[in-house]
C-alpha cells in the first residue's frame, strides 16, 4: 500500500500565521507525523518542513541534513540557543510557490530540540542548514520568509500574493 503523502498548506491559510503549540509527549502519533512529513518534504522537493505547513500547529520541523544523501533530521520542540553572524541568501518555501527572494539570517545557529525517542538534543547549522533552521522554526513561530523580505521586495510580490491567498482560500471554501 502507497503511503499518502501530507498536504503542503499554503498561502492564505490561518495556521501559517499562528503560533505552534509545544509537543507535550511524544507518543506514536507523533512519530508517524514525523515520517509522513519527511516523506511529504521530499516529495514536494523541499529541504525543510515544519509541522504548520501540513495543517498541524505543533513545534515539529524536519530538515534534510545532508541534501545529497537525503538524511533527514527530526527536531521536536526546537529553539535557538545561539545565533551569531550574518549572512544574506535567498530563500523560498513550499507554502509559497513561485516566491523567491533574498534573507538576511545568522550565519551560525545553536539549535536544542528533541528526537523522535524524546531525548534532547543540539546541533549546529551553519549555511544552508543553519538558513532552513531559522526558516522551519520561523515558522512554527507564525512567521514566514517573507516578512523578512524589504518593503521593496515586499511591495513587487504583492499580486503573487493576493493571487495564492484567493487560490488558497477557493481550496478552503470549495468556491473558485
Amino acid at each position: 500500500m502507497k503511503k499518502k503523502n501530507l498536504e503542503i498548506i499554503t498561502y492564505g491559510n490561518d495556521i501559517l500565521r499562528k503560533i505552534a503549540a509545544p509537543v507535550e509527549k511524544i507518543d506514536q502519533d507523533v512519530v508517524n507525523l514525523c515520517r509522513e512529513m519527511i516523506q511529504s518534504m521530499k516529495a514536494a522537493k523541499g529541504i525543510g518542513l515544519a509541522a504548520p505547513q501540513v495543517g498541524v500547529s505543533k513545534r515539529i520541523i524536519v530538515v534534510l541534513q545532508d541534501p545529497e544523501r537525503a538524511k533527514a533530521l527530526t527536531i521536536i520542540n526546537p529553539e535557538i540557543i545561539e545565533c551569531e553572524g550574518e549572512i544574506k541568501g535567498e530563500e523560498g518555501c513550499l507554502s509559497l510557490p513561485g516566491i523567491i527572494g533574498e534573507v538576511n539570517r545568522c550565519a551560525r545557529v545553536l539549535v536544542r530540540g528533541l528526537d523522535k525517542k524524546g531525548a534532547p538534543f543540539e546541533i549546529e547549522g551553519t549555511e544552508i542548514l543553519g538558513r532552513v533552521f531559522q526558516h522551519e522554526i520561523d515558522h512554527l513561530d507564525g512567521k514566514l520568509f517573507i516578512d523578512r523580505f524589504s518593503f521593496v521586495r515586499r511591495k513587487l510580490i504583492n499580486k503573487k500574493l493576493r493571487q495564492l491567498k484567493q487560490e488558497t482560500l477557493a481550496k478552503l471554501t470549495g468556491v473558485q
